[in-house]
C-alpha cells in the first residue's frame, strides 16, 4: 500500500470547495477505500482548523465537527522529533520555508515518502534535487 505524506493545503479541500478539490477528495476517497495510507504531522489538525477558521465558512460548532471528522479519519499521525525534527529544521533553513511547511517535507524525507501539497509556493522554492520527493496535488493520479 502506497504511503503519502499530505499537508493541510490538501486537507482543507475537503471541507471547502477550491481548485483542485476534485483531487483532494479522490485522494481521500483513496484513503478511506484503504487504497493508500496517509501519513500526518500532528501540526495538520491546528492548521486545518486554523484554515476553516480564518475563511469564516465555519462557526464554532462547525469547527469543532471539523475538528472530530479530522480525528476519525486515522491518519498515520507522526511525532516530529529526533531525525525527523533535524531533516525539517535542515530543510527550513536551506530552503527558507516555515517550520511549519517544512515539518510535511522533513517527515516524508525521513520516511522516504512522497509529499503531496496544493501549495504550489513550496514546489517552486525548493531545488531540483527535492522535486522527487515532493508532487503537486494537480499530479495525484500520477502518484496513485
Amino acid at each position: 500500500m502506497s504511503e503519502i505524506v499530505i499537508d493541510a493545503s490538501v486537507v482543507v479541500k475537503w471541507f471547502i470547495e477550491e481548485i483542485d478539490s476534485d483531487k483532494a477528495i479522490f485522494l481521500r476517497d483513496k484513503f478511506i477505500e484503504n487504497k493508500i495510507e496517509l501519513i500526518i504531522p500532528s501540526l495538520l489538525y491546528f492548521e486545518v482548523l486554523n484554515a476553516l477558521k480564518y475563511s469564516q465558512l465555519f462557526n464554532p460548532s462547525e469547527l469543532n465537527d471539523a475538528g472530530e471528522s479530522l480525528e476519525n479519519y486515522g491518519f498515520k499521525v507522526i511525532t516530529i522529533k529526533n531525525k525527523i525534527r533535524k531533516q525539517m529544521i535542515k530543510v527550513a533553513v536551506e530552503h527558507e520555508i516555515s517550520i511549519y511547511d517544512a515539518s510535511y517535507l522533513g517527515l516524508s524525507i525521513s520516511l522516504d515518502k512522497i509529499f503531496c501539497t496544493a501549495d504550489e509556493k513550496i514546489i517552486k522554492k525548493l531545488p531540483s534535487s527535492l522535486k522527487d520527493k515532493i508532487k503537486s496535488l494537480k499530479q495525484v493520479e500520477e502518484i496513485l
